[in-house]
């Protein structure tokens, strides 16, 4: 019985003793931890708002970039609705006119102008900005019978009448036949 006094606490004394230690060195690792997930947080916290003010700067540039887009815009209409006198063109053309009429081009009947409303050019400007092969292309659209109408010079038409030169329009399609040369 003697012997059980003494190595009843010594066993207790050595497991306290061994769980202290690992106590101890959990506590010491714990910190250590900690201290890495708030050096990442805080890296991640840093990148956040690098990323928050980049998103900011883009987005005032995206809004004066779309400012600048809708005043040009507003500036080429208002430019494109003074350069059309329906007067003017009346007085050399001597029919009436409407702006943006592609019928004005030698060479556009009105089926020719719906296949070119059909692929989204409507105004004198897209049509001047059409490359040849493209008039080809949508003249196509419509069938074999459109296949012999050449757009060789719709393009440069449509120019004229964007900028209003009614006269040299007028002297030009004198010389063309059917819009040709």
């Amino acid at each position: 019985m003697n012997i059980l006094c003494f190595l009843i606490p010594a066993i207790v004394g050595i497991i306290a003793g061994i769980l202290g230690y690992l106590l101890g060195k959990m506590r010491d690792v714990a910190p250590d931890a900690d201290t890495e997930l708030q050096i990442d947080h805080t890296e991640c916290k840093e990148q956040n708002k690098i990323l928050s003010d980049r998103i900011a700067s883009l987005d005032q540039e995206l809004a004066l970039a779309r400012s600048s887009i809708d005043a040009l815009e507003a500036t080429l209409k208002a430019s494109t609705l003074a350069a059309f006198d329906p007067k003017l063109a009346f007085s050399v053309m001597r029919k009436k006119i409407k702006q943006d009429d592609l019928k004005v081009v030698e060479g556009i009947g009105p089926k020719i102008e719906a296949l070119y409303h059909a692929a989204g050019i409507t105004t004198w400007k897209q049509l001047a900005g059409t490359p040849v092969e493209q008039s080809r292309s949508i003249l196509l659209t419509g069938g074999r019978r459109f296949v012999m109408h050449n757009p060789e010079t719709w393009a440069q038409q449509a120019e004229l009448a964007v900028a209003g030169k009614w006269q040299e329009l007028k002297e030009w399609q004198n010389k063309l036949h059917g819009g040709r040369k």
